[in-house]
C-alpha cells in the first residue's frame, strides 16, 4: 500500500514539474518576442499595429521553435522552413524599406 501511495505522489510531482517547465518556457518565449519586437521598433520605426503583428509573429515562431527542438526530430530543413515562414510573415507586415532594414538586422544577428 505504501508503494502505491509513493508512486501516486511521484506521478503527481511529475505533473507539477511539467506544468512549471511549460510555464517557464512560455515566459521565455514571450520575453524574447517582446525584446526582439522592441529592438525592431526602434530600428525600423513602425506603428503600433505593425508592432503587435511583429510580436505575434515572433511569439508564434518561438512556440514553434520550442516545439520543434523539444521533439527528437530536429532537422536543418525544418528549421529553415520555420525561419522562412517567419520572414514571410514579417515581409507581409512591413513596407519595402522597413523590410530591407529587417533583413539587415537578421543578417547582423547571425
Amino acid at each position: 500500500m505504501k508503494k502505491v501511495i509513493t508512486l501516486c505522489l511521484f506521478v503527481f510531482a511529475m505533473f507539477l514539474g511539467t506544468d512549471s517547465a511549460t510555464a517557464q518556457n512560455k515566459i521565455e518565449i514571450n520575453t524574447e518576442a517582446s525584446e526582439t519586437t522592441e529592438t525592431l521598433r526602434k530600428l525600423l520605426k513602425f506603428n503600433n499595429t505593425q508592432r503587435d503583428n511583429i510580436y505575434d509573429a515572433y511569439k508564434e515562431y518561438g512556440k514553434a521553435h520550442a516545439n520543434l527542438t523539444s521533439s527528437r526530430t530536429v532537422t536543418e530543413e525544418a528549421l529553415t522552413k520555420l525561419k522562412k515562414r517567419l520572414t514571410d510573415k514579417v515581409e507581409a507586415i512591413l513596407n519595402e524599406e522597413q523590410f530591407e532594414g529587417y533583413k539587415a538586422f537578421v543578417k547582423e544577428q547571425g
